[in-house]
């Protein structure tokens, strides 16, 4: 059986190779090359689950120490966030030390308040803050000609260590450190915390979203990928599988993953194959993704949602208010909700649709359930309550 030695279709787990995402990387390598403090070393990137925001980060990080950045690599946004960045950018900081004749000796000791390399003295680190420790290794690091770059991932709103670190970040901008900061998080999460009143300099921040993959770059990687593998697959097919990606890393992942696994050694790829690791990948998207993103939503949200499910790709605001049954203004509270956490997108003045892959077959898959589940209520009924709730629904007709 052939082993699977190119997909990586798991949550943080990184592939060979980056998919579409060369312009965001280059853009990035060339702020840091920018002036200290400029727009472009603060960045956030906006994406759902599964659109490769940590892989991003990670591939950041390396060209980042190409360049002779200390890193400190990715660290999710949670309590003790800012203790662990310090420490990162200690261990990180000192094999520069150790691979250099640049040592932080003589009087630079006394003036960073180290008491060896870039460990802080005993007194330091009981009582000064990771704000404090944070400003004295950036400084110190700087004088080495050394800059440093901090990533986070999955950021989260009404985070302290969050905000500290923020606080800390635009202090070191101010006084001309160089320092950069490089953020991810799902679109809802990293629009609530710009709308913390703390943390407004992060409006000043690039955003970059993630947008979906081109389907002549997923196709690119699926021929490579299957002649790595030493696979045939149909240039018909391989369409097929680039399309089905719907611009999706994760879902792209998928497809190739089922595909070799379905393929049970085989060198050709035949359409029964592909349709098999399709209908597999599929349900471990809706389930990994689509499912976990609406269980993040209010069931108002759920229900405007789900009175999309009726148009195959585009739907009018007026409709959905239409199908709620509620009016146009109430509609509009719960579109911007929608909007700001990427689960739906405007496609034009009143025109919406779903920003979240194979969402629709996922909110299709709960409402043939819900007919299911109905009709079974019904068939348990007899024939007098038939006809009562017959007569109900008659009279709601009317109205």
């Amino acid at each position: 059986m052939r082993v699977d030695s190119v997909f990586v279709p798991s949550f943080g787990n990184r592939p060979g190779r980056l998919v579409g995402r060369g312009e965001i990387l280059s853009n990035c390598i060339a702020g840091l090359k920018s002036k200290p403090g400029s727009k472009e070393r603060a960045v956030l990137f906006l994406g759902q689950r599964g659109s490769g925001k940590t892989v991003l980060l990670l591939e950041i990080a390396d060209l980042a120490r190409k360049e002779g950045y200390i890193v400190a690599s990715p660290t999710v946004a949670s309590k003790g966030m800012l203790s662990r960045i310090v420490e990162k950018i200690q261990d990180e900081g000192e094999t520069f030390l150790k691979n250099s004749s640049k040592k932080l000796t003589g009087g630079s000791l006394g003036a960073f308040g180290f008491s060896v390399g870039l460990q802080f003295s005993v007194t330091d680190i009981d009582t000064k803050s990771s704000s404090y420790k944070l400003t004295k290794l950036c400084e110190a690091l700087n004088s080495k000609g050394k800059g440093i770059l901090i990533l986070i991932d999955e950021v989260q709103a009404n985070n302290a260590d969050l905000k500290e670190l923020i606080i800390a970040y635009q202090e070191l901008v101010g006084k001309g450190c160089d320092i950069a900061l490089i953020m991810a998080g799902l679109p809802a999460a990293v629009s609530a915390t710009l709308n913390d009143k703390v943390l407004t300099f992060l409006n000043r921040a690039k955003k970059e979203p993630l947008l979906p993959l081109k389907n002549g770059d997923v196709d690119a990687f699926y021929k490579q990928s299957f002649q790595k593998l030493k696979m045939k697959v149909p240039d018909m097919i391989r369409n097929q599988m680039a399309e089905s990606a719907k611009g999706s890393p994760y879902m792209m992942q998928l497809l190739g993953h089922y595909t070799v696994v379905y393929a049970e050694g085989k060198t050709d790829v035949s359409k029964e194959i592909f349709q098999t690791a399709k209908e597999r990948a599929e349900e471990e998207y809706i389930q990994d993704i689509c499912q976990t993103t609406l269980n993040t939503l209010s069931e108002v949200d759920i229900t405007f949602l789900k009175a999309m499910v009726e148009d195959n790709e585009f739907s009018k605001v007026a409709d959905i208010a239409k199908r709620m049954g509620v009016r146009a203004d109430y509609v509009q509270i719960y579109k911007r909700r929608l909007l700001d956490a990427g689960v739906i997108e405007q496609c034009g003045r009143g025109v919406l649709r779903y920003a979240v892959p194979y969402l629709r077959e996922s909110l299709l898959d709960d409402h043939h359930q819900e007919e299911k589940e109905l009709l079974n209520a019904y068939h348990t009924l007899d024939q007098t309550q038939k006809a009562r709730l017959m007569a109900y629904m008659k009279r709601l007709m009317k109205k």
